[in-house]
């Protein structure tokens, strides 16, 4: 029989959905798509995204996921049985996610080693090509990098070792654990770096408002994408961790307090960066222009030059910074395994413990092959599919199926039953019609720029996902569960 676990407090719960939330695009992805889509500006259509999309998607969410308590892959079999392959292409998706997240997280934990003596050396850019992501080079494929492949090793046991354990003891424990030293570990740094000479330039350079970018549809879909990605939107975790609710728990009142935390956690830590830019540009001279960036060649090249000049105080605030994204990254990974394992497990019938071992050797068989010379081109070729191809389209099938192929009203009223905001016909109107609308569009956007503007190794790349999803997911489908 399948365990019956449940959180043991409404804290856990909420902290562990911040954790899920709060990732690695909210400290490295945020600062500059606020930065590059309009500036002060770009507030409007975020705060938009927020009340059109991320508060009431997660609100049908925590509804789908208290109402059936049960794993997403059933919920859609129960709803109609025709859907089950869906589910599993959506949930195999998600822990393609994990596959190469897990590894920029081993990335992280490099350079938190490196910080303390600063081994990246005067050349941060070659260093992570040689030791950490390799290059674009895909000859390179051949080589191994052992100090990602170590990494990669380290964050796959961590993965395992919280996820394989009873829920509180496991998930629970960490997320009462990690998310508040995350927060106050960036609150130290972003407190700091507003405070360091040239800070004003930084702030001043990513708030200075483009009003005309309003007019720009461009502008309005970065919102919105960002919100999808801030939030975890769609990739059955959140719906994961509402199957674990007990009886009368508050679920629109947590979903107003994940996402006030998430949205501010972000706002203030593109205030951080940026003052920590302008602190690089007025040292040194460089222009701003020439320092802002995102992802990886923020975290990983710029940061690291910053550091090498900060003095004294670069050595205690490198190690914090990296320590900050590991919290960050790990209670992140934990959540987009989850989906998977809840799946798994209710489909086969085995224990919390079988399921996560199996599911850890297959995840980090299949990271190995980020560990590579050309790893950092990898993970960027696979990150790109998931984000335009993968998970909004699959956000709008999941709005579809759940108001148009089931009783939406019976959710209302227990999404109202112990809640103080309540729900009505303006948020059926929303999730029912505007959101699979937008999302539609928003995918064939993203779907059309992603083929237009690739190459054939991508494009194959692209396809290869494609088919392996779809042929396992007709397997799984197929198996008759034991549940």
């Amino acid at each position: 029989m399948v365990e019956k676990n449940q959180w043991d407090s409404p804290l856990s719960f909420v902290l562990a959905m911040i954790g899920s939330a709060v990732g690695l695009g909210n400290i490295w992805r945020f600062s500059y798509v606020l930065y590059s889509n309009g500036g002060g500006a770009f507030f409007i259509p975020y705060l938009v995204a927020i009340a059109l999309m991320g508060i009431p998607f997660l609100i049908l969410e925590y509804g789908i996921g208290f109402s059936f308590r049960d794993s997403f892959t059933n919920i859609f079999k129960k709803i109609n049985p025709k859907f089950e392959i869906l589910s599993w292409i959506l949930v195999l998706l998600v822990f393609g996610v994990v596959i190469y997240y897990v590894v920029i997280i081993s990335w992280d934990l490099i350079y938190l080693f490196s910080s303390f003596n600063f081994s990246w050396g005067s050349d941060p850019a070659l260093y992570f090509v040689k030791s950490v992501g390799g290059s674009s080079n895909l000859s390179n494929f051949t080589s191994i990098l052992l100090p990602t492949l170590a990494g990669v090793l380290l964050v796959w046991f961590s993965v395992w070792f919280i996820s394989h354990k009873d829920l509180n003891s496991g998930i629970g424990m960490v997320s009462k654990i990690l998310i508040p030293l995350l927060f106050v570990i960036m609150a130290f740094i972003i407190i700091y770096s507003v405070s360091l000479p040239g800070a004003g330039i930084g702030i001043a350079t990513l708030l200075n408002p483009d009003w005309s970018s309003l007019t720009d549809v461009n502008i309005w879909l970065a919102a919105f994408s960002q919100i999808v990605f801030s939030l975890s939107l769609g990739q059955a975790i959140a719906l994961s961790y509402a199957s674990y609710l007990p009886d009368n728990a508050k679920l629109t009142d947590n979903v107003l307090v994940v996402v006030v935390c998430n949205c501010l956690f972000e706002v203030f830590t593109a205030f951080g960066i940026f003052s920590v830019l302008g602190y690089m540009s007025f040292t040194s001279g460089t222009p701003m222009i020439q320092l802002i960036t995102e992802g990886t060649g923020l975290v990983f090249i710029v940061f690291p030059m910053i550091f090498n000049i900060m003095g004294p105080i670069g050595r205690i605030f490198a190690p914090l910074l990296f320590i900050a994204i590991l919290f960050a990254g790990i209670t992140s990974a934990i959540g987009i395994f989850e989906p998977m394992v809840n799946s798994t497990l209710h489909k086969f019938d085995w224990s919390r413990k079988k399921t996560v071992t199996l599911l850890s050797i297959i995840g980090c068989i299949l990271s190995l092959v980020f560990t590579t010379g050309c790893g950092s081109y990898l993970v960027e070729t696979v990150d790109s599919f998931m984000n335009a191809f993968g998970i909004i389209i699959l956000i709008a099938i999941q709005c579809i199926v759940f108001t148009w192929f089931y009783d939406i009203d019976s959710i209302i009223l227990v999404l109202n039953e112990n809640n103080k905001f309540k729900v009505g016909k303006l948020w059926k109107l929303i999730v029912k019609y505007i959101l699979p609308i937008f999302l539609i569009v928003m995918w064939v956007m993203g779907v059309y720029k992603l083929i237009s503007s690739t190459d054939p190794f991508k494009l194959t790349v692209y396809g290869i996902i494609t088919v392996v999803v779809l042929i396992f997911s007709l397997i799984l489908t197929r198996i008759n569960s034991k549940a």
